[in-house]
């Protein structure tokens, strides 16, 4: 895969495009490029030029949690103990490898201040969320501090980027 390194390589035909297809993804290339104003041939040809830079990473169907039995979301600050002796893997490795593998947990960041990482994590309900704090997130060694803050209210989700 050839990266586009600089915002600058997106001229606003490319631009245009990412808009449309953030709006939607299943758009067919004849209205992608109407919308656009170029052929169906050369649309196809910046979009697949836009993948194969890392541009657009791929494509997917946008599930509102609730819809699918998770009606609980919270966002959990993680504190990592430091550096442990001996050991050939950071606790930020052996923590990032296991977040890979917690299915409620749906973004992972990194984060500068008092705490290291910040979950966004989906679940059915109280129990769901008692039951992942103390059976997994807890239970991890590299975990030293948790603190939680429930969403009350969505107001914004699933914004497009500003192209």
């Amino acid at each position: 895969m050839v990266s586009m390194s600089t915002q600058e390589s997106l001229d606003s035909l490319d631009r245009r495009i990412l808009r449309v297809l953030q709006a939607n993804g299943r758009i067919t290339f004849d209205d992608l490029a109407q919308q656009v104003g170029l052929s169906a041939s050369a649309a196809l040809r910046r979009v697949r030029r836009l993948e194969d830079g890392g541009v657009i990473a791929g494509y997917a169907a946008v599930v509102p949690p609730e819809r699918v039995g998770l009606g609980l979301t919270a966002y959990i600050n993680v504190r990592l103990e430091k550096q442990a002796e001996g050991h050939k893997r950071t606790p930020m490795d052996l923590f990032r490898a296991a977040v890979q593998t917690w299915p409620e947990v749906i973004e992972c960041a990194s984060l500068t201040g008092e705490m290291d990482y910040l979950l966004r994590v989906v679940v059915a309900d109280m129990g769901h969320y008692s039951r992942f704090i103390m059976d997994t997130l807890l239970k991890h060694p590299s975990v030293q501090d948790v603190k939680t803050s429930f969403v009350l209210d969505r107001v914004k989700a699933a914004s497009p980027v500003p192209v």
